[in-house]
């Protein structure tokens, strides 16, 4: 072999390697900082999302992208579904899901949030516990893979909307914490007033932790 195609491949191998791995970044990250590019720009134009807005403009890339005003949410899980305006969530609930069994809510999560079960519906007292991925690979686990990815910037005060047979319960955000994986105390905790609890993976896409939201009833429409 002589030197000049010896040095050829190792530098075909080298750039090879380095878009393979851009390549991957791209795949995996992609989704987080779109997210995070949409949030940044709708604070920027200080953009709102809302359940309520009459003349509202409807939800479209173009709309979510470039408009100004405000965009109307139209709840597409009035059944069982939750909306979160400030985070542009808007997802169907499968409820009663094994938090233990990985088919089981891998295949739930790719239609939507999943409801614990065991744990509270709304209307009743208790901990209503809802939990969905916050993955970063552009099709991972379906449409619903990055419902949670920005779940991290709610705070307290921040509203989360839970549709259940047609009535709005509405929540306020009162906690937000980062437990190990394997803590499983916000599910199995003990309340006689009604809350609700949030749960993803953090940092997004990992089983490391878990980010846990926690929130109040505060009407019911």
């Amino acid at each position: 072999m002589s030197f000049p195609l010896r040095t050829f491949l190792g530098r075909f191998i080298a750039n090879f390697l380095i878009l393979s791995g851009l390549i991957i970044l791209g795949y995996t990250y992609v989704p987080l900082l779109a997210g995070e590019f949409w949030y940044f720009l709708k604070s920027i134009k200080k953009q709102e999302y809302s359940l309520t807005a009459k003349n509202g403009v409807k939800q479209s890339v173009f709309a979510k992208y470039l408009t100004k005003d405000t965009i109307r949410m139209d709840p597409i899980g009035r059944e069982f579904g939750i909306v979160i305006e400030k985070l542009n969530v808007n997802a169907p609930i499968v409820r009663n899901v094994s938090v233990v069994d990985e088919k089981a809510y891998n295949a739930a999560l790719e239609k939507g949030v999943a409801h614990a079960i065991g744990s509270s519906f709304p209307g009743d007292r208790g901990n209503v516990y809802l939990f969905a991925h916050s993955a970063v690979g552009l099709f991972r686990f379906g449409k619903y893979a990055q419902t949670f990815n920005l779940l991290r910037k709610l705070e307290n005060g921040d509203k989360v909307h839970v549709f259940f047979g047609n009535r709005d319960f509405t929540y306020e955000v009162i906690n937000k914490e980062v437990i190990k994986g394997w803590d499983t105390r916000p599910l199995t905790r003990k309340t006689v007033d009604p809350i609700l609890t949030l749960q993803t993976c953090d940092p997004p896409g990992t089983t490391f932790n878990r980010l846990v939201v926690t929130s109040k009833l505060v009407s019911v429409n």
